[in-house]
């Protein structure tokens, strides 16, 4: 075991109950991570940074609405992992062209593709990182940051991590590369 989370809908679960596990958590040297700043705002990701001491935000993406948390996020090296796809479903953004990822990049944020259970969603990881090339206009150069992040933030064994990372690398070096994003699965994707 690599982190410690917590999930659900945290407009409606406030995460104070959860803060003496959570340092227990952090104290076994796990990555603590809580689902915020998605169906409720800012205060929430403030709430599991300051309270539970949260360095991993699964979703995130309305701390978009608040600048000061952004310089925060960007300056602590938090990662958002965000999911365009279920944000768009769950009504956190309409449409998905005006998804934050782009913004929040720009921002110095550390930020992840995820693929949001699937069944009840849809798209799996490839098609997020899809959507996130031709929906939300990113590039090579980002897409690649996006698996870069998901791998040195994921607790993964150093050997492993740097050798994805390397294979992302390589990606890039890659010319024309266009067609194909990154294997999520941190191997250079099989080129058509």
């Amino acid at each position: 075991m690599v982190s410690f989370g917590l999930t659900g809908d945290e407009a409606r679960h406030a995460p104070e109950p959860f803060a003496e596990a959570f340092a227990i958590a952090r104290d076994a040297g796990l990555i603590p991570a809580a689902h915020a700043g998605e169906l409720a705002g800012p205060a929430s990701v403030r709430a599991a940074l300051d309270v539970l001491g949260a360095r991993r935000i699964a979703r995130g993406v309305r701390a978009i609405e608040d600048p000061p948390l952004l310089a925060r996020l960007a300056a602590e090296g938090i990662v958002l992992d965000v999911c365009p796809t279920s944000n768009v479903a769950l009504g956190v953004v309409a449409p998905l062209s005006a998804h934050p990822l782009p913004q929040l990049l720009q921002a110095g944020i550390r930020c992840t593709l995820n693929a949001d259970d699937p069944l009840v969603f849809g798209p799996g990881l490839l098609q997020e990182y899809e959507t996130a090339r031709t929906a939300l206009s990113l590039n090579d150069t980002q897409l690649a940051a996006v698996a870069r992040t998901s791998l040195e933030a994921s607790g993964a064994p150093r050997t492993t991590m740097e050798d994805a990372v390397t294979r992302i690398d390589a990606w890039l070096d890659i010319p024309d590369q266009a067609a194909t994003p990154p294997d999520p699965r941190g191997t250079p994707a099989a080129r058509s």
